[in-house]
């Protein structure tokens, strides 16, 4: 049975009173699933993949998924508190990081190399992996840590207080499943020749478009349909829009412009949302290079690949990390590779799991696909 905790949103997440009828009934049942929002298993797949192969049903028609997504999930620390890190563990039970750790491109190995070698194409498309931090429709900031030994992901902080997204009428938090390319890194130190600004210091983020709601901490496979340039505070934060490779909707759409002719609305609402998601927080909008334009995705991978040579010399001492916390586990050659004893240490110091406060991954994934759909109704 399914322990639910009552929902510690910030003001704006929360939704308002006095509904009456059906509306009032679901609105009640939401606020109660919103206490689940960040609950993770403390063992649980990452990978769609390997939840089929546990429960006996067939693989889907892209097998040729990397056994690396294999992972599993640690929650340390209770849900919705500052303490509340979530770390990941490899097929073989090895405490990763997953800034570091799980391979850029999809179907590679461990490689223990960098880059990895290999990478697996869906036609001509490239594939690659994508860490999952915040589920469409949910309103918490979770991030991978990048200042952290293993960088798991924790819950933003800011001025003190947990960190919660606006609701940007008519959206319900994030509007996409939200998370961040492993790998790379936006390097503060080099001005962007299109943008005229720096990189924001972190992984390259991902929109992932698809019909599902994924959970924190989910490895998934993407295919990269286009990006666009957020300038935020004076910032270049890329913002890459891609699909997961085993969605419905896939097969159809593999281009910038194919988000276009299927998903109408969804450019320009992704746009908008990230114009004005700062500005209930008394910030300023933010702005875009390219006068706001998605590149496709040609000009995306680019951008990806330049990030993922910026990461390599990160790992290397080849550039000034700042603050940056550059531990890895697998990494060949990297000055920053530490023992598996080590890492195991690391998460033995955090504040253990909170008793109760743990849920089977098919758990989190129906009660966020259930918030999905009462959200959706209860416009």
């Amino acid at each position: 049975m399914l322990r639910l905790s009552p929902c510690r949103a910030g003001g704006r997440a929360q939704e308002p009173d006095g509904a009456v009828g059906g509306t009032s009934m679901r609105a009640g049942l939401g606020q109660a699933l919103r206490g689940l929002l960040l609950l993770s298993a403390r063992s649980c797949s990452c990978s769609g993949a390997g939840r089929r192969r546990r429960l006996g049903q067939p693989l889907p028609r892209c097998s040729w998924l990397s056994t690396m997504a294999q992972c599993s999930t640690e929650q340390r620390g209770r849900p919705h508190s500052p303490e509340y890190r979530l770390y990941f563990k490899n097929a073989e039970g090895k405490y990763i990081s997953p800034f570091h750790d799980i391979p850029l491109f999809a179907g590679s190995k461990e490689d223990k190399e960098v880059p990895a070698k290999r990478s697996k194409t869906n036609g001509s498309e490239v594939v690659f992996n994508m860490v999952v931090e915040v589920p469409r429709w949910s309103n918490a900031k979770m991030e991978i840590a990048t200042k952290e030994p293993l960088n798991p992901i924790k819950q933003d902080i800011k001025r003190g207080k947990l960190r919660y997204v606006a609701n940007i009428f008519p959206h319900k938090g994030y509007i996409w499943n939200y998370g961040a390319l492993p790998q790379t890194w936006e390097d503060p130190h080099h001005k962007d020749k299109d943008t005229g600004c720096c990189g924001d210091n972190d992984p390259i983020d991902v929109c992932e478009i698809g019909t599902k709601v994924h959970y924190p901490g989910e490895i998934i496979q993407v295919k990269v349909l286009g990006v666009m340039a957020l300038i935020d505070e004076g910032e270049t934060d890329w913002k890459i829009i891609a699909i997961n490779v085993d969605d419905p909707e896939a097969q159809k759409i593999h281009d910038i412009d194919d988000v276009k002719k299927h998903k109408p609305g969804y450019l320009e609402a992704t746009a908008e949302w990230f114009r004005l998601y700062k500005v209930p927080d008394d910030k300023p909008e933010n702005q875009f290079a390219f006068n706001g334009e998605f590149k496709d995705k040609d000009f995306a991978v680019g951008i990806i690949k330049s990030t993922h040579e910026y990461w390599k010399a990160l790992l290397h001492k080849k550039a000034d990390r700042g603050a940056i916390e550059c531990m890895n586990i697998l990494v060949h050659d990297s000055p920053f590779r530490c023992s598996e004893e080590d890492a195991r240490l690391i998460v033995q110091s955090a504040p253990p799991p909170a008793s109760g406060d743990s849920v089977s991954a098919e758990g989190i994934q129906s009660s966020y696909s259930l918030l999905a759909w009462m959200d959706q109704t209860s416009v």
